[in-house]
C-alpha cells in the first residue's frame, strides 16, 4: 500500500500542474498580453502532448515498468513548471506547459500498472477511484492553495515554489518506489517482444478489442466538460459571464474537486460490487452533465442564480470518477502485458475530447465577442458523438467480455491440482 502510495503521490503533483493554469487564466492573460484563442492554446498544446503520449507511455510502461516511467515523467514535468515560473514572453511559456504535459502523460498509466501489481484484480475498479481521487485533491491545491498565493505573492515565486514538489517526490520515489512486491516479479519479455512489428501488433490486439474502444469512447464522452472547466474556462466564466468576484468562482471551483472526491467513492464502490452498472452510471453522468449546461446557458437572465451554478459544479463534480469506467471496460478485454498499452488508449480519449472543446471555446469566444452561451455549447456536440459510439459498442463489448470470462473459467476448472 505504502509503495502505491508513492506513485499516487506522483500522480498528484502531476495534476497539481496541470490544473495551476485554471486558477491563473486571466493572469496569464495579462502577464503574456493574449486573447482567448491564445490562452486556450497553453491547455490545447499540453492536452495535444499529453493525449499523443498516451500509447507510447502504455508500451513504455508494458516494457520497463512503473518506476522508469514515472522517474521520466516526474524530471519533465518538474522542469516544465519551473519553466513555466520562469517564462517571460508567450512561446517559452508554451514550450514550457509542453514539456509538463510530457511529463504528466508518463503517470497516471504508470500508477495503473502499480495497482494492478500490488493489489488483486478484484479491487481495480476501486483502487483506480482511489488513484483519481487522490489526484483530484492536487487540484484543490491548485484552487486554493496556488490562488492564494498567486494573489499575494506573483507569478514567478508561485511556480517556483509548487516545482519544489515535484523534486521532493522524484527523491522518494527513487529511493522507495518498487514495480512489484517481492516474489511475484514477472517473465521477463521474450526478444521477440521488441521492434516496430511488436509495438505494431501490440497496439493492433489492444485496439481491436470491443472494450478496449468502448472504454475510449467512456472517457472521451465522461471526462471533458469537467476538465475544460478546471482546466481554463471555468474561472473566466463565473467571473466573466456570471459576474461573480474571483474568490466566489474559486470557491465554485473548489466544489467540482471536493464532488468528484465523493462521487468518485461511490462509484469505485457501486462498480467493483455490479459490473453491470458501469454504462448506466456513464451515460447517466453524462446526461446529468448535458441536462445542467442546458439550463444555465438557457437561462433567460443575464447571470444564472447562485443554487444553478453550484448544482452545476456539483454534478461536473462526477465527470472524473465516470471517465474512470473506461479503464474499468479494457481492463478485462485485455491481458496483464498489455494492459498499459489499452490503459493508453483509453487515456486518449477524454484528453482529445478536452483539447478540442478548449480550442472550439476559445474561438467562439473570441468570434462571438465572448459571448460564453455560444461558445460552451459546443459541449453538447463532442457529447452526442461520444453517447452514439457507446451505445454502438456496448453489446460487443458485453458479449466478448462474457465470451472471456466463461473461457477463463473453464481454464481454471481444467487446472492440474
Amino acid at each position: 500500500m505504502a509503495v502505491w502510495g508513492i506513485g499516487v503521490a506522483v500522480y498528484f503533483v502531476a495534476i497539481t500542474y496541470r490544473t495551476s493554469l485554471g486558477v491563473a487564466g486571466l493572469d496569464a492573460a495579462e502577464r503574456f498580453h493574449i486573447n482567448a484563442s491564445a490562452l486556450s492554446t497553453f491547455s490545447i498544446l499540453q492536452l495535444l502532448v499529453y493525449a499523443g503520449m498516451q500509447i507510447p507511455v502504455g508500451l513504455l510502461v508494458d516494457r520497463l515498468g512503473a518506476k522508469k516511467v514515472l522517474t521520466i515523467g516526474v524530471v519533465l514535468y518538474t522542469a516544465g513548471q519551473f519553466g513555466f515560473a520562469l517564462a517571460a514572453s508567450y512561446p517559452m511559456a508554451l514550450g514550457s506547459r509542453a514539456l509538463l504535459g510530457c511529463g504528466d502523460a508518463m503517470t497516471f498509466i504508470s500508477v495503473l500498472r502499480l495497482g494492478s501489481r500490488w493489489f488483486p484484480a478484484r479491487r481495480g475498479p476501486l483502487i483506480a477511484q482511489i488513484a483519481a481521487l487522490v489526484g483530484m485533491a492536487g487540484n484543490l491545491i491548485s484552487t486554493l492553495v496556488l490562488a492564494r498565493f498567486l494573489h499575494t505573492f506573483g507569478w514567478t515565486p508561485t511556480f517556483a515554489t509548487s516545482a519544489v514538489g515535484g523534486i521532493v517526490v522524484l527523491v522518494v520515489l527513487l529511493l522507495f518506489l518498487k514495480d512489484h512486491p517481492e516474489g511475484f516479479e514477472p517473465p521477463p519479455a521474450p526478444a521477440a517482444h521488441s521492434g516496430a512489428g511488436f509495438v505494431r501488433r501490440q497496439i493492433a490486439d489492444a485496439w481491436r478489442e470491443p472494450g478496449t474502444r468502448l472504454g475510449m469512447w467512456v472517457h472521451f464522452t465522461t471526462q471533458f466538460p469537467a476538465m475544460v472547466f478546471l482546466l481554463l474556462w471555468g474561472l473566466p466564466f463565473l467571473v466573466e459571464a456570471q459576474g461573480l468576484s474571483r474568490g466566489t468562482a474559486g470557491e465554485l471551483l473548489t466544489l467540482v474537486v471536493l464532488s468528484n472526491m465523493a462521487v468518485g467513492l461511490v462509484y469505485g464502490q457501486v462498480i467493483a460490487r455490479h459490473h453491470a452498472a458501469r454504462t448506466p452510471l456513464a451515460l447517466g453522468t453524462v446526461g446529468a452533465t448535458a441536462l445542467m449546461w442546458a439550463i444555465v446557458l438557457s437561462w433567460p437572465s443575464v447571470h444564472a442564480p447562485m443554487g444553478l451554478l453550484v448544482a452545476l459544479c456539483a454534478v461536473l463534480g462526477a465527470c472524473g470518477p465516470a471517465s474512470m469506467i473506461g479503464f474499468d471496460f479494457a481492463r478485462p478485454a485485455n491481458p496483464p502485458e498489455r494492459q498499459g498499452t489499452a490503459s493508453g488508449i483509453v487515456n486518449m480519449g477524454g484528453f482529445t475530447a478536452s483539447m478540442t472543446t478548449l480550442l472550439a471555446v476559445g474561438v467562439l469566444l473570441d468570434a462571438t465577442g465572448h459571448n460564453y452561451r455560444i461558445a460552451l455549447a459546443s459541449i453538447f456536440v463532442l457529447e452526442a458523438v461520444g453517447v452514439s459510439q457507446i451505445l454502438r459498442l456496448r453489446r460487443s463489448a458485453a458479449r466478448r467480455e462474457s465470451e472471456r470470462l466463461v473461457v477463463s473459467r473453464v481454464e481454471a476448472v481444467h487446472v492440474p491440482a
